[in-house]
């Protein structure tokens, strides 16, 4: 009779990460390599205060009020991270295509739209957007239209994205059917979406309003409470980030532009703000302390 095999030394477990190949990234980076799981957003201010940037696996929800400039910053972030040469993807619930390349053109070229739908720009203002014309050809996120069906009609359309490793979606309220969603729909929503960015190991930023932010209190600046959503932004986000801009609720002299984005929730590492300034004629974020050129 032949000896009977041992089967427990077939079964094959899977290898965990040790934690040596933890440090040796860890120590990649302190010598200057960049983080492979990281996506830089372009801020330099934000992306300190994030440790690098969104990660991986990261839900990031972007907060404001109606009004606020969320949906230009996460425009930004995916230009940015773009042609830094992540691959990216950006679908938007309020613009078709062509019109998010119009905004692109216009902020990359420091333009007004209205000024390009009517060709009536001087000729440094079209210098500068054939200058960014070009470099929106080598390196411009996918846009696409946010599907109808919730997170499961959009993980079918990210499926068909070439590898994505930043996904911008604008906006959480939009992957609900209802015209008002209820907090339940919208717990819901955020929970998929950090299944999504789990399942497809990439980072991912939601733009969200305010549906609990009450103007007639003392401190307008954007609170998790705002958000409503049974808590589950608090407790499914790795980061959220909150706009205000003062000039939006008091008389604005001597503040326009001046933008605080705050750091309410951060799973990784500290809260706080930093400080962007916005050029509203051409939806344009730029970080204060590290202004683009």
């Amino acid at each position: 009779m032949p000896p009977m095999m041992d089967t427990r030394a077939m079964v094959r477990r899977p290898d965990p990460i040790p934690a040596a190949r933890v440090l040796e990234r860890v120590d990649a980076v302190a010598d200057g390599a960049h983080a492979t799981d990281t996506v830089p957003t372009g801020f330099p201010s934000v992306d300190r205060i994030l440790g690098g940037g969104p990660r991986h696996g990261d839900l990031i929800v972007l907060a404001g009020d109606v009004g606020s400039g969320k949906s230009s910053l996460a425009l930004a972030f995916a230009l940015r991270a773009a042609m830094a040469g992540t691959p990216t993807a950006f679908f938007s619930s309020e613009m078709s295509v062509e019109r998010l390349l119009e905004r692109a053109l216009a902020v990359e070229g420091r333009a007004r739209v209205d000024d390009m739908r009517r060709g009536a720009l001087d000729e440094m203002t079209r210098v500068s957007l054939g200058v960014a014309a070009i470099r929106l050809r080598d390196g411009s996120p996918h846009f696409s239209v946010l599907p109808v069906g919730g997170i499961e009609a959009l993980r079918d359309d990210v499926r068909r994205v070439p590898r994505p490793r930043f996904l911008v979606v604008d906006a959480l309220q939009a992957l609900v059917p209802s015209q008002r969603p209820l907090d339940e729909e919208l717990a819901a929503a955020v929970r998929g979406l950090k299944q999504l960015a789990l399942e497809l190991d990439l980072a991912l930023v939601v733009t969200a309003h305010l549906p609990h932010f009450e103007r007639g209190r003392a401190n307008l600046r954007p609170q998790l409470d705002d958000l409503g959503a049974l808590g589950a932004v608090k407790q499914h986000a790795d980061a959220v980030l909150g706009l205000f801009r003062e000039e939006m609720y008091t008389f604005p002299v001597g503040i326009e532009g001046a933008t605080e984005l705050h750091v309410l929730k951060n799973r990784s590492g500290a809260t706080g703000y930093v400080d962007l300034y916005f050029y509203k004629q051409w939806m344009r974020f730029e970080d204060m302390l590290d202004p683009d050129r």
